[in-house]
């Protein structure tokens, strides 16, 4: 990722490589269902590494979801979730996503463009990042947090069940919004 001018660095900032902390991290979706209210869920087992380079804009990030983690706090829809009409978990156990450009939006916000792959499709997922920041963490290392916020279609992905209902609209939207919060720590090289 080649940046024609380097972007400012947000306070404190560290060039490095982190390992995503998944005890201090989250991974969050949101649908709507029966058009009338959200339903939030997580997946509860991911890995991944941030590499923030020297200019912010030549950073990159990847991570790996374990999606048999997938959780709603209702073992009905997690079941009907994981199965073949959704995301077929028994073949297709992991999600993943590598960034491919950082783009400034602002004092301390990216936006970071990225491939998501669910299903075994690949599409193009933007993401806004916001760095939340650096320091020492109590046990001798260092640590960065970020947020990062996006939206996928998950017809996009394959993912094509629709189960209309009776009224108009469906039981889960198509539209899946995103909420990501990272805590990473800084390898020791």
């Amino acid at each position: 990722m080649t940046a024609e001018a380097p972007a400012p660095n947000p306070a404190g900032y560290i060039a490095g490589t982190w390992d995503i902390d998944p005890v201090h991290s989250h991974i969050g979706f949101m649908a709507r269902h029966l058009m009338v209210s959200k339903v939030r869920g997580s997946f509860t087992k991911f890995e991944g590494q941030i590499t923030t380079a020297d200019n912010p804009l030549e950073s990159t990030a990847t991570a790996t979801v374990d999606m048999t983690s997938f959780e709603t706090n209702n073992d009905q829809r997690n079941s009907d979730i994981k199965g073949e009409g959704f995301l077929d978990v028994a073949n297709y156990p992991q999600m993943a996503y590598r960034s491919t450009g950082v783009r400034p939006e602002g004092d301390g916000e990216f936006i970071v463009d990225g491939e998501l792959t669910i299903k075994g499709v690949t599409r193009p997922v933007e993401l806004a990042v916001e760095v939340n920041g650096f320091g020492p963490d109590p046990f001798g290392g260092t640590r960065a947090g970020f947020s990062a916020t996006g939206e996928i279609n998950r017809t996009d992905f394959g993912i094509t069940a629709t189960m209309p209902l009776p009224t108009g609209g469906v039981v889960v939207s198509e539209k899946i919004q995103l909420t990501i919060e990272v805590e990473a720590t800084l390898r020791k090289e």
